[in-house]
């Protein structure tokens, strides 16, 4: 069944709520966040964190259980990552999502951390390239948001 027009937008909108709740959430942890951010992998991380310590979280959003089952692709961040998780508004069925992972419910105000992410090593190199990235792409959007020519 193809989802309708008023559908999508519906998913749009849940998703970018539960992305606005991630980044608060983090923002109270004192974690910088980025969203929309490309891997190396060509990969999108819907939200990734950079903490006061250096640790880098990413999150996956999921707006629908559809949205869940028709992605498989998440193993794929692990490796550009030291946690990860799941975030997922309130009313999204839990049980289906990988026990193995972190899981944030979150909705436009805020998230709260159901599920505690495993943490996992990183190599060195890997860290300091996605750091680099990051604080690349947070001061070129900056620019593009204080240029306004």
């Amino acid at each position: 069944m193809t989802p309708t027009s008023a559908q999508i937008e519906n998913g749009a909108l849940d998703a970018a709520l539960i992305t606005r709740g991630v980044c608060r959430y983090f923002d109270t942890l004192n974690y910088a966040c980025l969203t929309e951010f490309t891997l190396r992998n060509g990969r999108r991380a819907d939200v990734i964190a950079l903490g006061p310590d250096g640790e880098l979280v990413i999150v996956e959003v999921k707006s629908s259980l559809a949205d869940y089952r028709a992605d498989g692709k998440w193993p794929e961040y692990l490796d550009f990552c030291q946690r990860f998780f799941f975030a997922v508004a309130p009313d999204f069925p839990l049980a289906v999502l990988p026990p193995e992972t972190g899981l944030l419910v979150a909705d436009g105000y805020g998230a709260a951390e159901r599920r505690r992410s495993p943490t996992a090593p990183l190599a060195p190199a890997r860290r300091k390239a996605v750091t680099l990235k990051f604080a690349r792409l947070a001061a070129q959007r900056l620019h593009s948001l204080t240029d306004a020519l």
